[in-house]
């Protein structure tokens, strides 16, 4: 095995854009990118998925926050033609029999709007014709026959009872209150108590029988009236009837020609038509106000039941692509609208309020997963309808009234929709544990990747990723410069020099930060120094923690030394985390050993302060130095480890290579070197396994060497595997070239060993003082058990 000291081409490695040619200046001549960037595993899955109009064959979007799932999504969505898809336009109109359940109508899509016009058109015009129809000479023409016929009958009749009472020497008269009355007459008088009184018992008898034959013959006579009054009644409701029925006919057979292949919208037509003839009188209100409150009333006779509530018009043209940002009840399943009139709550077809789901309707509807589940029966309502393919918004309703009372049950709306949830993998797993019916009906897993392979193809690629950014948020160009460095970037946050990260919301606000710096410039370009700017921008608001640990360098809190040799001291690297930022700091590691049974006692597990990883980390190195040190006979002694001044927690095995060189020099007694810092776990044969947050690491190690004094001498040891991560600092790969810093990438512990001490490790079998081993056998096999 070889110690390997990198280069500076080694530590960064520069965007090569040369693939867009030479005549691409800038994002301007770039076009930007229609498809789902490094998403291959995803855009395979949306596009099986869209392509199956089955139940069930919705999608879950599983992907870290930031990596511009949805984003992604929409363009691919909105930019790629799905042609099986047949869009629909919804309304709800009065239904006649029942009005309590309004109907459905579905009608091509785009034709909803002009349909309503239709009946509003229609509307106006029937509120002037009926009017009209019956207030011309030949109406009143035909009105007046028919009662000049009635009144002659009823003349004739009258007439001859008449003459009949007249011989009796009896009048037939009409009261004040317009009732008939005979009455005995005097000559041409009547009879008054006086003279009745007078005249003998025979006469009086004779009155009485004929006023009591006339009675009965006059009560049938009424009943005759009142059976002509009702014909007169009928043939006068026929005949406005036939009038109405005429101006009807006129002008709904335009619409109903015009629908003839839609059956149910001509059902609709026939059905209204027959209830205005039902409800003419509301046409012909006396008065316009009248008819205004007819209108606003809830009165089953009013204009309003025959409007035409459009509850989605979509464009036939376009498929239709809905981003729910709030996905309540109400917002998602609609709801229905309550108005007051006169003191009186109320609600009709026409208050029915659409929801995402009606507009997304035969087109995707995109949600967040987490917001559906936080909101109450959001999730259980939504499994509903995708199980039954139906809008039921009465029983939807009716899960979250709290009285219980539905003013309306409509009638549910046929649903064919894509379902795109956006989640984390948490999330996924959760829904998949506890509710069986999410396999059933989100069968359908995109699986969204956080990095995409770097290559001169993939570059170009993401150059054409950025000119999407670009123009859909109307920015400033970036010149190739500017597109070098956000894809340098990008591989800094993958922390891989062969990959690019797929977190766009990252690459998204540098641009935004960066356009700033360009306009502030007053530029006309974003140049390469725009986007430094902006990071030294982004580093300096997140950096004040940083900023306090490295003072206490600078001031001698925190004790590290970066010159010279110690035994038993050793400076590992670790990486501070916080909600917005990372960055490296070197900790001072310390191994004292005492006589005893050949333990490691881990102080910071003693403590507490260790975690479950560290831990392993430390059991892992024991293994490795008894393998090597007691094959033949026990270790006669105890180490003790420990991170100096560190006060919290500890986790992690980044640090067992360190610890472990920390103790074959504590055990050894030979010195390691101050100017070298070590990152790197090991396994049990002392392989140097790879660790993250290398380059934070190395950038701490080298800030604090130039607070404490640079020197040629100084550098980080690191493992071999992770070469591929570095996409350090230019102040480092510029040290580096120069010779004054120094990167070295290991294979083994061993190696660490050699270069920290200055001497070869040696055969673990030998001792002897020439070598690491060799010495630390000799010192160890030179204590003695104490006699008891």
């Amino acid at each position: 095995m070889a110690i390997t000291t990198l280069t500076g081409e080694q530590l960064y490695r520069c965007a090569n854009l040369d693939a867009l040619g030479t005549d691409c200046s800038s994002t301007a001549q770039l076009p930007p990118l229609d498809d789902i960037i490094g998403q291959e595993r995803a855009q395979s899955a949306v596009e099986f998925a869209m392509s199956i109009r089955e139940k069930g064959y919705n999608i879950y979007a599983i992907g870290q926050n930031g990596l511009g799932k949805r984003t992604m999504m929409l363009r691919y969505l909105k930019r790629h033609e799905f042609e099986e898809h047949s869009l629909h336009d919804w309304c709800y109109v009065v239904n006649f029999d029942d009005t309590r359940s309004p109907k459905v109508l579905k009608l091509p899509a785009g034709t909803a709007n002009t349909f309503r016009k239709e009946m509003e058109k229609l509307m106006l015009r029937l509120v002037k014709a009926l009017p009209l129809a019956f207030d011309n000479e030949m109406y009143y023409s035909r009105a007046d026959k028919l009662k000049t016929e009635l009144a002659k009958q009823q003349q004739a009749a009258l007439t001859e009872l008449t003459e009949e009472a007249k011989a009796e020497n009896i009048s037939l008269s009409l009261t004040v209150q317009g009732d008939y009355q005979l009455i005995a007459m005097n000559g041409e008088e009547p009879h008054t108590d006086e003279s009745y009184d007078a005249l003998d018992e025979a006469e009086r008898n004779r009155f009485e029988s004929a006023i009591k034959q006339l009675e009965k013959r006059l009560r049938g006579i009424i009943r005759q009236l009142t059976e002509w009054e009702e014909e007169f009644s009928n043939k006068q409701q026929e005949h406005d009837e036939q009038v109405a029925k005429e101006v009807l006919t006129h002008f709904f057979k335009p619409l109903k020609d015009k629908y003839r292949s839609q059956p149910e919208v001509r059902g609709f037509l026939t059905a209204m038509q027959k209830d205005i003839l039902d409800n003419l009188d509301i046409f012909l209100e006396e008065s316009e106000e009248q008819l205004a409150l007819a209108y606003a009333s809830l009165d089953k006779k009013m204009p309003r039941r025959y409007q035409v509530n459009v509850l989605v018009n979509q464009d036939e043209h376009k498929f239709p692509v809905v981003v729910e940002e709030s996905p309540n009840y109400h917002t998602l399943f609609g709801y229905v609208e309550s108005a007051t009139f006169k003191g009186t709550v109320f609600t009709d077809f026409t208050l029915i309020r659409p929801g995402s789901l009606h507009r997304a309707n035969g087109g995707v509807l995109l949600m967040d997963a987490i917001k559906v589940l936080e909101r109450p029966y959001v999730w259980d309502g939504l499994k509903k309808a995708l199980r039954s393919r139906q809008l039921d918004l009465s029983s939807l309703e009716r899960e979250v009234s709290l009285s219980g009372a539905i003013s309306l049950a409509p009638e549910p709306i046929a649903l064919d929709v894509k379902i795109i949830l956006f989640g984390d993998y948490q999330t996924y797993q959760l829904l998949q544990h506890y509710d069986p019916d999410f396999s059933e009906l989100f069968r359908v897993t995109a699986d969204f990747e956080d990095v995409m392979p770097r290559s001169p193809e993939s570059e170009s690629m993401y150059a054409r990723f950025i000119s999407s950014i670009v123009h859909d948020n109307q920015m400033l160009h970036c010149t190739p410069g500017a597109m070098s460095r956000v894809i340098e970037y990008s591989s800094r946050q993958a922390e891989d020099q062969t990959k690019l990260s797929l977190h766009s919301a990252n690459i998204a606000n540098l641009l935004r930060e960066s356009n700033y710096c360009a306009r502030s410039a007053g530029a006309e370009l974003m140049a390469r120094e725009h986007i430094e700017q902006a990071l030294a921008n982004q580093e300096l608001r997140v950096c004040r923690l940083k900023d306090q640990i490295m003072q206490q360098f600078k001031n001698g809190t925190t004790l590290l030394d970066t010159t010279g040799q110690v035994v038993g001291q050793i400076n590992a690297l670790s990486v501070i985390a916080t909600s917005d930022h990372e960055f490296g700091v070197p900790n001072r590691v310390t191994a004292a050993t005492a006589y005893g049974k050949g333990e490691i006692l881990d102080i910071e597990y003693k403590v507490k302060l260790g975690g479950r990883i560290h831990t392993k980390g430390v059991w892992i190195l024991t293994a490795y130095l008894s393998s090597v040190l007691g094959k033949t006979a026990h270790i006669p002694l105890t180490t003790y480890l420990t991170f100096e001044q560190s006060y919290s927690g500890v986790d992690g095995d980044s640090a067992s290579m360190a610890e472990c060189c920390a103790i074959i020099s504590a055990i050894s007694g030979a010195p390691l070197r101050q100017d070298l810092a070590i990152t790197g776990s090991m396994n049990q044969f002392g392989e140097a396994q790879p660790i993250g947050g290398v380059n934070e690491k190395i950038e701490g190690f080298f800030d604090v060497c130039v607070i404490k004094g640079r020197h040629k001498g100084q550098g980080v040891i690191i493992p071999a595997a992770n070469r591929a991560n570095l996409m350090l600092r230019q102040d480092i790969v510029a040290a580096v070239n120069a010779g004054e810093f120094h990167i070295y990438a290991i294979d083994h512990v061993t190696e660490a060993m050699s270069l920290l001490t200055g001497m070869e490790t040696g055969n673990v079998e030998e001792s002897g003082s020439d070598s690491l081993f060799g010495l630390a056998r000799l010192r160890l096999s030179g204590l003695k058990p104490l006699e008891s």
